[in-house]
């Protein structure tokens, strides 16, 4: 017996269903990345692997996928690279490419080769799938989709502002009560000079970032294991446990912060940040709750500013939408001093939330009409009336075969088809068709000129 076919493990296949569920996510945060004037770009899949190495950590780079040189190559490994120590260089040696971990250093690479023909300040979304060897769990894939938007080439901190806003509304239209959770990298390195270990910020950011998933003990223990002494991991967790307003927490900061020129700098920054966002809220209320958290770290190396998690507030689940302020990223490519601030959408994870809140509704159905067959010369006729009409865009689905009406209505059900048009020789002789109501079983006889504004209002209502 042939054995059965399987996929990788962490990748998914996606039932007609399912993807009406995702692209009702796509085309939600698309129209809003287009309505706050964000323009659309595509990258390849495959990045070169210099490309990639050394942007993300080492955590990072060890959860690269890396495609293999075509041909013998093994031929390039010297003994010297088996050595300990030499992963990268060894994946250099036998792996030209690799598949891209996320996409905001592609939008980086693709910003530096093309900076000849963009105008700066660059507002770009991305809409594609990205790549990561992690261990599959619930809610982290190693397939997944990202909808990312970044504003390159400006400083201002209206970009921030307009992110937030951003993440705001596309969450109220998915109907997911969220809290966004906002920090800047620059406080947490105040807070490092502040403890004694200013050279060890990214062993701290990348420790207090699973704060949440494995709790303070162990973070303090990995800490600890890092070199960083008692001592400071004592002054370190009273830091990023204060809760209470964004300008409560800043007034306890302050005088801890006092002789970190750097932790000043990104005081102020919140401090500006969030008085943009009230100023907002005043003028129109905001959907989600929006909070100051000093424990947020978000653990790539490249973010140097204002950085962003988003939760959702009814589902245990990971943060499903994050980003942050990168000042200099384009400068790894040779294009020194252009910040950048952007924001990445995780789709996978916000179905996920959306399927356990029961929130997809009426995305569910598949708003299409469907031509029942009674034969040829009905068919064709039935066909002729839809061709004169303007749906919308509404598919249109004519059953190909001429079978019993029973069976033509159970694949209309099973496909949650709503409506079927049926037309045999007595609606024909009489210019008329007739619409069933698949959710109601109501028939209702239609006169041929008419059928075109009897089923816009159908649509009309659908879509009201």
């Amino acid at each position: 017996m042939a054995q059965k076919p399987s996929i990788p493990k962490g990748t998914r296949d996606f039932s007609p269903e399912q993807m009406r569920r995702r692209n009702h996510i796509f085309s939600t945060i698309r129209g809003v990345f287009n309505r706050y004037g964000y323009q659309p770009i595509e990258t390849p899949a495959m990045e070169n692997l210099s490309t990639l190495l050394g942007k993300y950590g080492d955590e990072g780079d060890r959860l690269l996928f890396k495609v293999l040189n075509s041909g013998e190559f093994t031929s390039s490994l010297s003994p010297e690279l088996l050595q300990p120590g030499m992963v990268n260089r060894a994946a250099l040696a036998i792996s030209e490419k690799g598949l891209r971990y996320d996409l905001t250093v592609p939008f980086a690479r693709f910003v530096v080769q093309n900076q000849a023909g963009i105008h700066f300040p660059f507002k770009r979304y991305q809409i594609q799938p990205v790549w990561r060897a992690d261990r599959p769990q619930k809610g982290r894939y190693r397939e997944f989709y990202q909808c990312d938007a970044d504003v390159i080439g400006s400083k201002s901190m209206f970009n921030e502002l307009e992110l937030v806003l951003m993440v705001d509304e596309v969450f109220q239209q998915l109907n997911i009560r969220t809290a966004i959770k906002i920090n800047n990298r620059k406080v947490l390195y105040g807070i490092a000079e502040h403890i004694g270990h200013p050279d060890r910020l990214i062993d701290i950011t990348v420790a207090i970032d699973k704060l949440e998933k494995i709790g303070a003990e162990a973070v303090m223990a990995e800490l600890q294991s890092k070199g960083i002494d008692a001592e400071a991991c004592a002054k370190l967790l009273p830091i990023i446990g204060l809760r209470g307003s964004a300008s409560e927490q800043l007034d306890v900061l302050r005088p801890l912060l006092e002789q970190s020129e750097v932790g000043k700098l990104g005081m102020a920054e919140l401090d500006e940040l969030f008085g943009l966002i009230a100023q907002a809220h005043k003028a129109k209320p905001l959907h989600a709750t929006v909070e100051l958290d000093l424990s947020l770290a978000r653990g790539l190396n490249y973010y140097t500013g204002a950085i962003f998690e988003v939760k959702a507030l009814d589902a245990q689940i990971g943060s499903i939408c994050g980003g942050g302020r990168y000042d200099d990223l384009t400068g790894i490519f040779g294009l020194k001093g252009v910040s950048g601030v952007g924001i990445s959408f995780g789709a996978d994870r916000i179905y996920d939330v959306m399927q356990q809140l029961d929130l997809f509704g009426q995305t569910d159905e598949w708003n299409a009409i469907m031509v029942a067959n009674f034969g040829e010369a009905e068919t064709l006729y039935s066909m002729s009336l839809l061709r004169q009409c303007d749906l919308q865009q509404t598919p249109v689905l004519v059953y190909p075969d001429t079978a019993k009406l029973k069976k033509q209505l159970d694949y209309a059900n099973a496909l949650r088809i709503p409506y079927v048009l049926m037309a045999g020789d007595a609606e024909m002789a009489q210019q008329q068709i007739t619409l069933k109501d698949m959710t109601t079983g109501q028939q209702t006889t239609i006169a041929a000129s008419e059928l075109a504004a009897a089923l816009n209002a159908i649509i009309e209502q659908k879509q009201a």
